[in-house]
């Protein structure tokens, strides 16, 4: 069972750290998200973030679901944290 959480908590944290470099390089207008490794990226951290955006629209021009879901993200490696 110690794997197991252990396993989960590595994964959300490498995740998180994904979203992290998604979330950053979105302030570079001039990257092509259709060349790679930048495609790559976002088919993994996209699914999860739409999630989020089809929920809290943008405010203002400013999207803060990402933010929300790093929160709930970190919030499950947390939990996961506390049953090892």
């Amino acid at each position: 069972m110690y794997l197991l959480f252990n396993t989960l908590a590595t994964f959300i944290t490498i995740y998180g750290y994904l979203l992290i470099s998604r979330i950053l390089l979105t302030w570079f207008p001039q990257i092509n998200w259709y060349n790679q490794p930048f495609a790559a990226l976002s088919q993994i951290t996209d699914p999860y973030l739409n999630l989020f955006r089809s929920i809290i629209p943008p405010l203002g021009g400013m999207d803060f679901s990402p933010m929300v879901a790093i929160i709930l993200l970190q919030v499950l490696g947390s939990g996961l944290q506390g049953f090892m």
